[in-house]
């Protein structure tokens, strides 16, 4: 296990947060769909027309799944961070406003 300062987990989580927004539309777009589109051009000739995708969404999957699970680990080690870790501050920081 790693050990990194909290900025540099916070730092990771926001990298970690855009690529997983970035292969989230990927993921959700219709680029694994083979369509495809014929046409008579004649009794004896068809036009066919195919659109077959570049990527299986396998890959695009298997790589949101991975950086999401980073996602979630490191944002896990944050929360706990933030239920853990004591910070010293001035009293006044806790105390309710008053009126003088």
């Amino acid at each position: 296990m790693a050990e990194i300062k909290l900025a540099e987990a916070l730092l990771r989580r926001k990298e970690l947060q855009d690529k997983v927004n970035v292969l989230k539309q990927i993921k959700d777009k219709d680029l694994f769909e083979v369509r495809a589109k014929r046409q008579k051009i004649t009794e004896d000739l068809d036009d066919i027309i195919a659109q077959v995708p570049k990527l299986k969404a396998s890959q695009v999957t298997a790589e949101y799944d991975w950086h999401a699970r980073q996602l979630r680990l490191v944002d896990a080690a944050i929360q706990q961070a933030n239920w853990t870790t004591e910070i010293s501050v001035q009293d006044s920081v806790m105390e309710e406003f008053k009126v003088k």
